[in-house]
């Protein structure tokens, strides 16, 4: 089978990808910021260990000019197929929008690339894990969501305005990979997955709740009795995907000769935090007490629309429910001690 390099192994969507990869027998080499993080995910898959499928390489700096270098050059046996890059700043607060978020974005976006170019000629296709943020527009929202469409969000702004920086970042990251094939002809394409508020079960090791992904400390807080009042806080961003509907989103990525060159909004529709407290009541009715018992649904009647008919179409996703989704959420999130 082919060999993949996975960056940003220990995250919540990356997990997911790396589980999806091995169990479809792929060979897979992971990046990750520290040895303990690395040596965390090694014990979770002794077999495929075991069977050589699966080693890490450690990228501490992702920002820092050449970062993947060392990973795409001096790995041993036999040469990359595909890359999936999912690493990505998303810090919960941060002081400095260039150098915490904006730069380690695009210059880990851009540095991968130019990594592959130099030093792994034989790589095919590479899949960037991108953003609804990359695609919204508030000021002036589209009728309907699909590929096409781009945030506006200048560099001043995304510097200026933190509520504009992650969402900066996203858009200027994938931006650069558009621009590198542009530019370079390398002897790979690309495949952006533009993904919105992601959920689902945790699979990669936690250490503790507080280091939860941001969607899932939404379903973490309602099922601690944090939101109480039918008043929730504002859903804000008003769709959805399952984690594992779009791991293998990335998978079919690399599989599917049809997705090379392309955009794909991964999405499975929408949703509210009243559909997420609804969720959890009826996959788990014994936390009710502790839910809000008729929240207000805060979907607006003139709520923006979605195409996701390309995912479906092209990579064959059938994209699980929100009652699924948040119950394995919240299973999992129990598990975790929540």
């Amino acid at each position: 089978m082919a060999k993949i390099l996975l960056t940003g192994g220990s995250g919540f969507i990356a997990a997911h990808v790396l589980d999806a990869l091995l169990h479809r027998g792929y060979t897979v080499v992971t990046t990750v910021r520290s040895k303990e993080k690395g040596d965390q995910i090694l014990a979770a898959h002794t077999d495929v260990v075991a069977q050589s499928r699966l080693s890490y390489a450690i990228v501490s700096d992702i920002s820092q000019k050449n970062a993947f270098d060392t990973a795409l050059a001096n790995q041993p046996g036999a040469p990359f197929d595909y890359v999936i890059h999912t690493a990505s700043p998303f810090p919960a607060s941060f002081e400095d929008p260039l150098k915490d978020v904006l730069e380690p974005a695009v210059n880990g976006t851009s540095g991968i690339l130019q990594s592959v170019k130099k030093f792994a000629p034989s790589v095919k296709r590479v899949v960037i894990t991108s953003s609804f943020a990359a695609m919204l527009d508030h000021k002036s929202p589209p009728k309907t969501y699909d590929e096409t469409v781009w945030n506006p969000v200048t560099w001043d702004e995304a510097v200026n305005d933190h509520s504009l920086t992650y969402r900066g970042s996203k858009t200027f990251a994938e931006r650069a990979a558009w621009d590198f094939v542009e530019k370079e002809k390398s002897n790979f394409d690309v495949v952006a997955l533009n993904p919105p508020m992601v959920y689902g079960p945790v699979v990669h090791h936690l250490g503790s709740l507080s280091r939860l992904n941001t969607s899932n400390m939404r379903i973490r807080d309602f099922i601690q009795g944090k939101h109480q009042d039918n008043k929730l806080p504002p859903t804000r961003n008003y769709l959805f995907t399952d984690v594992r509907d779009l791991a293998l989103a990335h998978v079919k990525a690399i599989e599917i000769p049809e997705a090379g060159g392309k955009r794909f909004f991964v999405t499975a529709g929408h949703y509210t935090n009243k559909r997420i407290v609804h969720a959890i009541r009826e996959s788990h009715p014994e936390l009710s007490p502790r839910l809000a018992q008729n929240p207000i649904d805060d979907l607006p009647a003139d709520v923006y629309g979605y195409n996701n008919s390309r995912a479906k179409e092209i990579l064959g996703i059938e994209f699980r429910s929100l009652k699924e989704c948040i119950g394995d959420a919240t299973t999992s999130l129990l598990e975790e001690g929540a």
